[in-house]
């Protein structure tokens, strides 16, 4: 699969590895329609790139909203007549503490991590049957794997999304629409640098974009990455809930 000439709608644009992801994908002469909620960073980040040879637009959206992903998806068909990738990779995550458990938090994950996804699988899904073709790359999590202490909104927000994607590439696959499901490590960002553990193999975002949009091109169904984090997650998913508590 290639970029070139496809349009590519890319939420979560305006920071991480989703602005590294826009950066990257301006050098590959497609259509951007680049989604964030915080206007003035994407308006940044379309300055940034205009000498680049992509044809960009940039769409204020929470995906946490369906009527604003509703809308989004409906002025980007009338921008570009069509979508061909959307990379789903808006995502936060926040400090939960079990004693002082907050429904109002949970939400506020669940929103943007899953329904984020199903809010705009549900507008692109019929497109993708219509034509028989288009890609979905939902960004997960290897933090699925487990409900680490002090992430558990996080976590279990990142396990139902890698579900979700699952069932849809099963699904959707006889139609020709491929789901690929990415599932990073730990990567330096504005949301993991208010972590105070330790993150081993922490990855710079453009080295993560450089792995997803490579695992995009191959068409890979799961693109895991460091090595090293995605042997220790299937380790820690096995070994004995005594051992891990």
């Amino acid at each position: 699969m290639e970029f070139e000439n496809k349009v590519v709608l890319l939420t979560g644009a305006s920071s991480g590895i989703g602005k590294s992801l826009a950066v990257k994908l301006a050098d590959e002469n497609c259509s951007l329609a680049l989604i964030a909620r915080r206007k003035n960073l994407l308006e940044e980040l379309l300055d940034e790139l205009k000498e680049k040879p992509a044809r960009i637009k940039i769409y204020q959206c929470d995906v946490s909203v369906k009527e604003e992903v509703e809308n989004v998806v409906e002025n980007i068909n009338n921008e570009f007549n069509r979508i061909d990738i959307a990379i789903l990779n808006a995502g936060v995550g926040a400090v939960t503490k079990m004693k002082s458990l907050s429904s109002e938090q949970a939400k506020t994950i669940f929103d943007i991590n899953v329904m984020g996804i199903i809010h705009f699988a549900e507008e692109l899904i019929p497109q993708f049957l219509k034509r028989r073709e288009g890609t979905i790359a939902g960004v997960s999590s290897l933090a699925d794997s487990k409900g680490y202490p002090g992430s558990g909104f996080y976590c279990a927000s990142k396990a139902a999304a890698t579900i979700l994607l699952e069932s849809m590439r099963v699904e959707l696959k006889p139609f020709n629409i491929k789901v690929i499901t990415v599932k990073p490590g730990f990567v330096k960002t504005p949301m993991t640098e208010k972590n105070k553990f330790k993150m081993p193999f922490l990855m710079d975002a453009d080295k993560a974009a450089d792995i997803i949009l490579k695992g995009i091109k191959k068409e890979k169904r799961i693109i895991q990455f460091p090595l090293p984090t995605v042997i220790g997650s299937k380790l820690i998913r096995i070994i004995p809930d005594t051992m891990f508590e």
